[in-house]
């Protein structure tokens, strides 16, 4: 009986284990997809900023306002 008891005692912990284990792998993938959003983000904001200060700068150009 002890050593049936004890063998369960070891699956579940073996399970645990693998659980904690895939929760942990999960963790890190949202982790890496968070950061890979962040940084397409800053990206796309950092291009919209460039077209934007290029609209400006044409505009000035046309209206010859950059002397």
């Amino acid at each position: 009986m002890a050593d049936n008891s004890q063998n369960m005692s070891y699956k579940v912990g073996e399970a645990k284990g693998q659980a904690q284990e895939k929760a942990s792998n999960l963790m890190d993938r949202a982790g890496d997809a968070a950061q890979s959003a962040k940084e397409s983000a800053q990206e796309t904001g950092q291009q919209m900023k460039a077209k934007a200060q290029g609209a400006a700068d044409a505009v000035k150009n046309a209206t010859n306002t950059n002397n």
